[in-house]
């Protein structure tokens, strides 16, 4: 028993230390770049029928030989600038989105710019935008922050489908369900409708070893549970009630959104298979992203938008260390 206490006491030491280095390096890196690196955003559109092309003029260049190819170069050629004219203005369009979803959502704030850009080109009844959404949850703000820029282009008329290869679970399926539809892999992910918090505390080693807290608020549950002092019953129990709470909210956007769910029934934390979520209501239809988009290249436009905001180092570090702290304290998560 005494060489586990010490044991925590050494990890509990190394930890401090370490996060104490990082934040040194942190603002090293800061005070020696500051001036010199300057955030950089860009906004990259690529045009998908172009690529889907010239995937099927590889693949059938390849297989012809001799004459034939070089035939087959000069008919490319032509069927090029052939499309170049007949190309129709009024032809759909089908704008395409993609999110990969970390614990903190850090990609939300490249989704905003890119849902805000959709909105100035995007025809309502006329266009759609397709989500292809990648993530296993993470925080509430954030998720929710996600879920309404999705949730901007249903309330300007532009029809919204999420397609999901691997995961959309818990925040990741707050946001799909934000869609007129969702497309999934017959194994992907879905559903994980529920909050989940877990938060560690050292109190009884501190004590253990002389080593007192004080932690002061004004307002009785400014504080409920917390990493080095003592948790009472009182904090336990509303903490317990904001976790009810936050999954109340969450259901309750689900039902605004996709009424037809049985949520008595799926909001109870499960995850289900592609397969299994289609007639449960979790999901309209089984196919991959990649069938979904080439179905509609041959009757629309479809245009990827990407956008990127490179951040200076010492700034990327700063992310990196709140990151670690955040999923090794923060409370909710979805």
């Amino acid at each position: 028993m005494e060489f586990i206490q010490d044991y925590g006491l050494f990890l509990a030491k190394t930890l401090t230390l370490l996060f104490a280095a990082l934040v040194l390096f942190g603002t090293l890196v800061a005070l020696a770049t500051r001036g010199r690196e300057r955030t950089r955003e860009q906004l990259t559109v690529k045009r998908l029928n172009d690529r889907y092309r010239d995937m099927e003029r590889t693949l059938k260049h390849a297989m012809s030989g001799g004459r034939a190819a070089k035939k087959l170069v000069r008919q490319f050629k032509k069927e090029s600038k052939a499309e170049e004219k007949a190309r129709d203005e009024n032809r759909p369009r089908v704008f395409v989105l993609r999110f990969h979803g970390d614990i903190r959502a850090t990609h939300v704030d490249n989704l905003r710019q890119e849902v805000s850009a959709v909105l100035t080109q995007a025809r309502p009844g006329q266009d759609r935008v397709v989500a292809c959404i990648e993530s296993g949850g993470g925080l509430v703000a954030p998720y929710g922050l996600g879920a309404a820029q999705l949730a901007r282009l249903r309330e300007a008329g532009v029809d919204l489908t999420v397609a999901v290869d691997r995961v959309a679970a818990s925040g990741g399926y707050l946001m799909a369900a934000v869609a007129n539809r969702i497309v999934a892999a017959p194994f992907a992910i879905v559903g994980s409708i529920g909050v989940v918090a877990q938060i560690p505390n050292v109190n009884r080693l501190l004590k253990r070893h002389d080593v007192d807290i004080e932690m002061h608020t004004a307002g009785q549950f400014k504080r409920t549970l917390t990493v080095l002092g003592e948790n009472t019953p009182e904090g336990r129990e509303k903490f317990k009630q904001e976790l009810e709470e936050i999954h109340a909210l969450f259901k309750g956007y689900l039902k605004r959104y996709r009424p037809a769910l049985d949520l008595d029934k799926l909001a109870t934390g499960e995850h289900w298979y592609g397969e299994q979520a289609l007639p449960l209501g979790l999901v309209d239809e089984l196919a991959t992203s990649d069938d979904l988009l080439m179905g509609l290249s041959k009757e629309a436009d479809l245009y990827e938008v990407h956008y990127q905001k490179r951040e200076p180092l010492a700034r990327r570090i700063t992310l990196a260390v709140e990151g670690a702290i955040e999923r090794a304290l923060h409370r909710y998560s979805v």
